[in-house]
């Protein structure tokens, strides 16, 4: 039981600390920078909407708005068959730069992205999603880093608007969100990001690939094709993107269960990824998969730690796990001002690893249907 409890905790500092720190280390120590240069490539910006009427019409003025000029861009949206006024507004829309397409059923985002990237006739593929909102320049800086032809898939920064989001949740959105960044821009210095924000970024359509059919994470599976290919994904922090969280910890649960039912999903429709053929794999297995195992760490820590309770040290482990967990639960089921400090990073903690248990339940129980368990966000 010592060994037990020895070893568990030891992954999980690695998954939490030991691995950002090495891979934060190694960008300070052997970066690999890239080259930057302004240019203007022709873009198509992809847009998959299922049932996005409420958002379509001022989404598609601000990208055929975009300071960027026009005549290098096209817009592509595909409703993904959409059941509410999403194509109504589509039909109505006439613009030289807009091409639209509606898929008969509803077959995930995946379905629109493959038609889309078909039709894509640009040297650029802007994916890019229905809420967020690009700051001025954003689209340039982005593109800008493609003058390194070793660059194959670039993302920008996002950032996360936050109001009276609860504890747990405007955890998520602010501290769990610039660590995981920090993580990202560790790697993307080193060599490629494991992961990329799905709202908006870009690859060379050269290498875009066809996605598998029910695919979750296309975000990742996409740049992660890139670099298989032997080219880099990289971040810029300058190509500025704004979007929303959820506000409750149910809607943060429901989000965080879909993403990691997805990563299981990643593993089993690209086996790939856990071959040497995957140069970042070192990366892939400390940032996404060790996570998935996570919450089987800490459960047997605790018990092993209840197990070896005779002994004093074990015993205020034990209590001081209980404890913290405790504080999860608080933070998620309580709103109290002066607590949200101390109880949000605790239960954003917590979410987390609960929704690694449900979301390999789902990853379980839907096989290959895993795209139905999305609904849209708050």
């Amino acid at each position: 039981m010592t060994a037990v409890f020895w070893i568990c905790v030891v992954l999980v500092l690695y998954v939490y600390l030991g691995y950002p720190v090495i891979v934060w280390s190694l960008s300070r120590l052997r970066p690999q920078p890239w080259t930057r240069a302004a240019g203007q490539p022709t873009v198509s910006i992809i847009l998959a909407v299922y049932n996005g009427a409420a958002l379509l019409r001022e989404k598609i003025d601000h990208l055929l708005t975009l300071d960027y000029p026009q005549q290098l861009i096209e817009m592509l949206v595909v409703s993904d068959g959409s059941t509410d006024d999403t194509d109504t507004i589509l039909n109505s829309i006439q613009h030289p730069r807009l091409r639209t397409w509606r898929l008969a059923q509803h077959g995930g985002k995946v379905a629109a992205l493959n038609k889309a990237i078909v039709e894509a006739r640009n040297e650029i593929l802007l994916f890019i999603d229905i809420r967020p909102r690009l700051e001025a320049g954003a689209l340039n800086c982005l593109v800008a880093n493609f003058a390194d032809p070793k660059v194959g898939a670039v993302a920008g920064e996002l950032r996360l608007r936050s109001g009276d989001h609860d504890a747990g949740t405007k955890a998520v959105g602010g501290i769990y969100w610039r660590y995981e960044q920090w993580i990202r821009k560790s790697e993307s210095a080193i060599d490629s990001a494991v992961g990329v924000y799905g709202g908006f970024y870009a690859v060379r359509r050269s290498l875009a690939v066809q996605l598998p059919e029910g695919l979750i994470l296309d975000d990742m599976l996409q740049p992660l094709s890139v670099i298989r290919q032997g080219y880099r994904s990289v971040l810029d922090e300058d190509a500025l993107v704004w979007d929303v969280w959820p506000k409750t910890a149910k809607g943060e649960f429901r989000r965080k269960v879909r993403t990691l039912a997805g990563n299981f999903q990643l593993v089993r429709v690209a086996p790939w990824l856990l071959k040497s053929e995957n140069r970042v794999l070192g990366q892939f297995v400390s940032h996404k998969l060790l996570r998935l195992v996570a919450p089987v760490l800490l459960f047997l820590a605790l018990v092993s730690s209840l197990a070896l309770a005779h002994q004093p040290l074990y015993r205020w482990l034990a209590v001081g796990q209980l404890c913290f967990y405790l504080l999860g639960i608080v933070g998620m089921r309580t709103q109290l001002p002066g607590l949200r400090q101390i109880t949000g990073p605790a239960a954003a903690f917590c979410l987390l690893n609960a929704a690694a248990i449900a979301g390999f339940w789902q990853f379980v129980a839907k096989g290959k249907n895993l795209q139905k368990i999305w609904v849209p966000s708050e």
